[in-house]
């Protein structure tokens, strides 16, 4: 069953900054993955991504592996 409609959201336009600070060795499960979803990897790596509901909540689980820098 296909939709007719399908809505974009438009890009906000809002940016966030994202550095990691931090390793993973000894962190809980899935704290990899989740630096890997925010794009990072390696310490000193930084991402500018866009700031959305989802972005957040990934920081938000892994707040003390990186450094947040507010955007435009």
């Amino acid at each position: 069953m296909t939709t007719a409609t399908q809505t974009k959201k438009k890009p906000s336009g809002k940016t966030v900054t994202v550095t990691q600070i931090g390793g993973t060795t000894g962190n809980k499960p899935g704290m990899k993955e989740t630096l890997i979803g925010l794009g990072l990897g390696k310490i000193r790596a930084r991402r500018e991504l866009e700031d959305t509901p989802a972005v957040r909540g990934m920081i938000f689980k892994v707040k003390h592996l990186i450094k947040v820098e507010e955007g435009k």
